[in-house]
């Protein structure tokens, strides 16, 4: 099964790196997705290149989508590919699991208003002003939508995500 992780400049390089090799300990195919197809620089400095661009990838292909945190995200939610993406997965009831800024990716996509949530603390206002119900918790899951705060939770966040593709596969 593949599922998607999305990029962009300026991400933050753990919540990247992390989730991309803890998805394959669990059999699954990451498919790292861009609005290009082509490589981009972490906050660090660091290079990934993306697989595919997000025009190119039907929500149908993908078991999950993962947003990765840093100031990706503000880049990320520019993208109308993405945004569109993001709510075909979340309209056919897939994992989306965002951390840290992704909320904002989410935000945009116009798919967090009712819904209980966390991400980084900064971007609270954002998430309640959207709709959303915030909770400074290390993971939050509501529905589909699997959210953490950031980099500390990560083992929490990406143990949630796999578990909720294992039980639709």
């Amino acid at each position: 099964m593949k599922v998607g992780i999305l990029l962009e400049e300026i991400f933050d390089e753990r919540e990247f790196i992390y989730p991309y090799f803890r998805v394959q300990e669990d059999g699954l195919e990451p498919l790292v997705i861009a609005p290009e197809s082509r490589a981009y620089r972490s906050k660090s400095g660091w290079l990934a290149r993306a697989d595919a661009a997000a025009a190119e990838v039907e929500a149908g292909e993908l078991a999950g989508l993962i947003i990765p945190g840093g100031y990706a995200p503000d880049r990320l939610r520019r993208s109308d590919a993405v945004l569109e993406l993001v709510r075909a997965i979340d309209g056919a009831g897939k994992p989306l699991a965002a951390i840290c800024h992704a909320g904002w990716v989410l935000i945009s996509a116009g798919v967090i208003r009712g819904r209980r949530l966390t991400g980084y603390h900064s971007i609270k206002d954002d998430l309640v002003n959207a709709g959303a119900e915030y909770v400074d918790e290390p993971l939050v899951v509501s529905g589909n939508l699997i959210t953490s705060r950031g980099p500390a939770d990560l083992p929490v966040w990406v143990r949630a995500f796999t578990a909720a593709v294992g039980k639709r596969g």
